[in-house]
């Protein structure tokens, strides 16, 4: 008989590497440190610093904290955030497109309608977001985790999601047609209603979690459940 090819395994999850801030930062003030294309912004403390509804191309943060700052409804590209904090700020829809986060910790930040499309994120970690209406359409995770967040109808579609950690996140509605999943865990999650189901292929869930993919995966299959 011919040898079959051995299965491959999906990637282990992996703790994201924290930011690497230094030891001191500048505080940030405007209009000295205002948003602009090909900005570039070194260690850097953004607290309360309105930046909102900006558009700049190739933007660089690198070894920031950004604290209650406004990034609400601006428009960057080619942008690069690096070995930065966003800490209460204001994201809410923010367009994103073809820009990077690299070792970045996003927390109790509103992230509501923001949309990271085609985007590339490693060692990240959003904490305690609120996540609803987002969408990181065609982007790649690599060692990112999602943790307390709410990401009702979050949209995740043809997004490289191998390996990411969703824990504790409300994910009703959110929709993951067409995404790369193996190796994906979900924890004590809400996944009522989501999209693309079929697409949850190699991930893990807890016991928990699984009885709110029922429905989803029965709509899949077309099989009608009576109560």
């Amino acid at each position: 008989m011919p040898s079959r090819a051995p299965h491959a395994r999906p990637p282990r999850l992996k703790e994201p590497v924290a930011p690497r801030l230094p030891g001191s930062l500048t505080p940030a003030r405007l209009p000295e440190h205002d948003l602009e294309a090909d900005g570039i912004y070194r260690s850097l403390e953004f607290r309360a610093v309105d930046l909102s509804f900006h558009d700049a191309d190739a933007a660089e943060f690198e070894g920031c904290r950004l604290v209650e700052t406004r990034l609400s409804g601006t428009t960057m590209r080619r942008a690069g955030f690096s070995d930065v904090e966003l800490e209460r700020c204001d994201l809410s829809n923010m367009v994103a497109r073809t820009s990077t986060m690299h070792r970045a910790r996003v927390s109790t930040s509103r992230l509501t309608g923001m949309a990271w499309s085609e985007c590339g994120f490693r060692d990240v970690t959003f904490d305690a977001c609120r996540a609803d209406l987002t969408s990181f359409r065609f982007s790649a995770f690599k060692s990112a985790v999602f943790l307390d967040c709410t990401m009702v109808e979050a949209n995740f579609q043809n997004a490289d999601l191998r390996g990411v950690l969703f824990e504790r996140c409300d994910l009703t509605g959110a929709q993951f047609s067409g995404a790369q999943m193996e190796g994906a865990r979900f924890a004590d999650c809400v996944l009522l209603k989501i999209g693309g189901v079929t697409s949850l292929r190699g991930v893990t869930i807890t016991s928990r979690d699984a009885q709110g993919l029922v429905y989803g995966l029965a709509g899949a299959l077309g099989i009608t459940i009576e109560d």
